[in-house]
């Protein structure tokens, strides 16, 4: 399987995959080419670091979601890559109708908290100050509704009394490394 990743920031869920990839436990699957939709992105730097290529793709015109010029360019790119899954780790943009209709059924993402609670933006503040017992995290099929699509697994992190917001998160990120990389390798021997 092909996986090509998506991501707008520093990268840690990819270097979790590219990680387990080199340990040889991303099971059929290797990635074959990272996007990101920033310049200055971290995630791009792994390219060089891992043998995979990375590319900036730009996103415009819009700053928040994939649609338009934006869209088709993204869209051009993971179909030249043939990327058979396409893993949003960390990419910011909500995904409209062609983008899912080009790839159905074939884009996973990593959400910050235990779906269907705390979706959208800053999951991991969101159970905090809620002051749930349990959060964690989710990888799910992506769909239109934004952190709704079917869920593929979930990690669960306990919340103790001593947390901060910045104790949790880590906690919440060693669980995203994990996770991720399980989901993809239990894809690949299903596919």
């Amino acid at each position: 399987m092909r996986v090509v990743i998506l991501g707008s920031g520093r990268g840690s869920n990819a270097e979790a995959i590219l990680q387990a990839q080199q340990a040889g436990q991303l099971g059929a699957a290797r990635v074959v080419h990272i996007f990101a939709d920033k310049p200055d992105a971290g995630i791009l730097a792994l390219g060089a670091r891992f043998g995979v290529p990375a590319s900036f793709v730009d996103p415009a015109p819009f700053k928040t979601k994939l649609e338009g010029e934006g869209e088709d360019r993204f869209i051009a790119a993971i179909q030249a890559a043939q990327g058979d899954l396409v893993v949003l780790a960390g990419f910011m943009r909500v995904i409209k109708p062609k983008f899912l209709e080009t790839f159905a059924g074939k884009i996973i993402n990593l959400h910050p908290s235990l779906l269907p609670s705390f979706p959208g933006l800053d999951g991991i503040g969101q159970a905090f100050r809620r002051g749930v017992k349990v959060t964690g995290c989710t990888v799910h099929y992506v769909t239109l509704e934004v952190d709704g699509g079917p869920i593929l697994d979930q990690a669960v992190v306990r919340i103790e009394a001593n947390d901060t917001l910045e104790t949790l998160a880590a906690k919440v990120h060693v669980a995203e490394h994990a996770l991720l990389p399980a989901v993809i390798a239990k894809l690949s021997l299903t596919k």
